[in-house]
């Protein structure tokens, strides 16, 4: 009742401006900003804007804002849309290009924030209604609802994404309602799945590194390009498999992919003014005898105690026992007493068990996805829902 009386044809949603950006950073720093000071928030903040996942435009903070007065620091509510390089690959039976795997711009959205003087009128749904309109190919759209004015102007920045992804932490049904045309039809949820492993922190001395390598933060860059690589084959493996669906096979396989910072992002970010770090600087770990064995991972604090939080998890089911056993094992060398994985992938789950993990659905970060292609997004299947794609 009270978002009918809002005259949504008066607003619309503009790229901030630098003062709005930060206005915005302040406005969210009291719930997000944990044990950092308003200035340790605000430099954080910042710094996270020139590092590869954001630079060169890969950033826009959006703010729902008057018509008449775009650039107020009044404005109703924001959020930020990160430009991505994703995969889709689509089966012979969806595309006139049979089995074909392609790169493509996706978005991450991330920091939806009303400020509580203004919640409860609908602004943040209809800035996510609007983000449709500045981010995906207006051809797949639905026409613009003469109730909300004009559209959106086009930024150049933005635009033809195929797909995005969020991850809500204010249950399923807020960004499933915010639709392009109005109601429904928006972000789904998918995967909010967690292992978890408890830690013994009790040092010990039976530790063997023969076989491994430690990563540090420098040499997960290097992987990220080579990961990539192993994504689009394995995407393409999916597409001749013989794996069967209990309803219909996807019309497409999307991800995004680890490069440009996606994955490194999440380390510097973590840490920022803590006291808490791995032991030995290591972020990683890769099998020496299989290559394609490896794991990389951040820190969470929130809820306390910290986390060991793996970004991304590559191992067969023959190598995976010894991969969860080093990730574990750089948990309680750093005197961390949990492990968790998003998603890990469905031949590993009994293994996962029998080395002590325990798989729940999560009622928070609840990743979700909306597809921009022609199709309804009930048919997308989002593979590789992994830590790394948070933001």
């Amino acid at each position: 009742m009270i978002e009918s009386r809002v005259d949504f044809a008066s607003l619309s949603l503009f790229p901030a401006t630098r003062a709005q950006v930060e206005g915005s950073w302040r406005r969210t720093w009291p719930q997000w900003g944990g044990t950092l000071s308003l200035t340790e928030y605000l430099t954080r903040e910042a710094e996270m804007e020139s590092m590869d996942h954001a630079k060169d435009g890969r950033l826009i903070t959006w703010v729902l804002a008057p018509r008449d007065d775009p650039t107020t620091l009044d404005f109703m509510c924001s959020c930020e849309a990160f430009k991505r390089s994703g995969l889709v690959a689509y089966p012979s039976s969806s595309t006139s290009e049979p089995n074909s795997v392609h790169e493509v711009t996706c978005y991450a959205i991330a920091s939806v924030f009303t400020p509580p003087s203004k919640r409860g009128r609908g602004y943040a749904s209809h800035m996510m209604r609007l983000l449709y309109w500045v981010i995906a190919s207006r051809a797949n759209l639905p026409k613009f609802p003469q109730a909300w004015g004009a559209p959106p102007e086009q930024v150049t920045e933005a635009s033809e994404g195929l797909f995005s992804c969020l991850y809500s932490d204010v249950g399923e049904y807020f960004y499933r309602s915010a639709g392009p045309g109005g109601k429904e039809g928006g972000w789904e949820t998918r995967g909010a799945v967690s292992t978890i492993w408890d830690v013994d922190t009790e040092e010990r001395n039976d530790d063997d590194d023969i076989g491994w390598t430690w990563l540090t933060q420098e040499q997960l860059n290097g992987l990220w390009d080579r990961d990539a690589g192993r994504i689009n084959k394995e995407l393409a493996n999916m597409l001749t498999s013989d794996t069967s669906y209990e309803v219909q096979r996807p019309a497409a396989f999307v991800t995004y992919l680890p490069t440009n910072g996606v994955c490194g992002f999440h380390i510097p970010r973590s840490t920022y003014a803590s006291d808490v770090s791995m032991v030995g600087g290591f972020w990683g770990i890769q099998s020496l005898n299989d290559p394609d064995t490896y794991a990389s991972w951040s820190v969470d604090f929130r809820p306390p105690p910290p986390t060991l939080i793996i970004t991304r998890l590559c191992a067969s089911e023959e190598t995976f026992p010894g991969l969860i056993a080093k990730i574990t094992q750089a948990a309680r060398r750093s005197g961390i007493g949990k492990v968790e994985v998003w998603k890990l992938g469905e031949g590993l789950k009994d293994i996962a068990e029998r080395t002590g993990g325990r798989t729940v659905i999560r009622n928070e970060h609840l990743p979700q996805i909306v597809w921009y292609g022609p199709g309804a997004t009930g048919n997308i299947e989002w593979v590789y829902n992994e830590k790394f794609g948070w933001c």
